[in-house]
């Protein structure tokens, strides 16, 4: 029987967090939010948050490269900045124009960049310059996964759409309309043989990648947009978490739902609930959301 324990409640941020980034140890990990900080959290001594940089405008996304030790940020509308967390200095920024930046992700030398203008910018990080503008909509780039096994970057927009790209010289391989509103999330499973799908028409959607990504599963999961997903550090489970308030966990193998965390059941978040981390310190899944704070959870199976 599943068991989630609410652990702590980390707060500080001024605003809404929108996103959450493992840091370089199990333990560590980033958030942003809209009051435009980016904080550093150790779970080993979570009561104080440090403050990694502090950015105009919300931020909406950040990276973290491995084997640089750095910490990419989106500042909302201006760009992306290069970090240097431990030392908390900038060592370089590009602008990219003017939409906000939604997701990013990395691949070798390159890194991916989701804007709100619908372009999918692919920057080359040894020489941090814009190399590719990949532009085949005018909705918005929301979400991007990365499939190392088949080469395969995928986007999903606000055209309702998913789009399938070579990694290595960006060409379109797949294209198609997954849901009925904007496509919020993506994940691909610890084999990349499935990627699912959360949409603000709060449906969960499974496709096969081997079969040219053909659906093979849905389920209505959440009363409102599902606004992330996050799978566990063994890939047999993942979490949901929506504009509903709510987190759930799942199954992977059958996508069942094995527990739904809430305010009323286990003094959740009390607003949307917009970005999820489950990390491999402990098994702990980490939460943010609109009411601007942070939730640890402990869960036992």
């Amino acid at each position: 029987m599943l068991q989630v324990q609410k652990i702590r409640t980390l707060t500080g941020h001024r605003d809404c967090i929108y996103t959450l980034q493992q840091g370089e140890l199990p333990h560590q990990f980033f958030s942003g939010a809209g009051d435009g900080m980016i904080v550093l959290w150790d779970l080993e001594n979570p009561e104080e948050g440090e403050l990694i940089a502090k950015l105009p405008n919300s931020v909406y996304a950040l990276h973290y490269l491995h084997e640089q030790n750095l910490l990419i940020a989106a500042h909302n509308y201006d760009g992306i900045h290069q970090l240097d967390w431990k030392t908390k200095k900038e060592l370089t920024s590009l602008r990219l124009g003017k939409a906000a930046i939604f997701d990013i992700r990395s691949f070798d030398n390159d890194l991916f960049v989701a804007s709100g203008d619908g372009t999918v910018s692919v920057v080359d990080l040894q020489n941090w310059s814009v190399k590719r503008r990949i532009a085949l909509s005018e909705k918005s780039a929301r979400m991007m996964a990365v499939n190392t096994i088949q080469g395969e970057l995928a986007v999903g927009y606000s055209d309702h759409y998913i789009r399938v790209f070579d990694i290595k010289d960006y060409h379109l391989k797949y294209e198609w309309k997954a849901h009925l509103n904007s496509v919020f999330c993506l994940a691909y499973s610890r084999d990349s043989k499935t990627l699912l799908s959360g949409s603000r028409d709060a449906r969960l959607k499974a496709w096969d990648v081997d079969g040219k990504y053909t659906q093979t599963a849905e389920v209505a999961a959440h009363l409102y947009a599902i606004n992330h997903v996050a799978f566990s550090p063994n890939g047999k489970h993942f979490v949901t978490c929506s504009l509903d308030k709510s987190i759930k966990v799942w199954d992977f193998d059958n996508l069942k739902l094995l527990k739904v965390i809430d305010k009323a059941r286990h003094s959740g978040h009390g607003t949307s609930v917009n970005k999820l981390l489950w990390t491999s310190f402990n098994n702990q899944i980490i939460s943010a959301s609109d009411d601007r704070s942070l939730s640890v959870w402990n869960i036992i199976f």
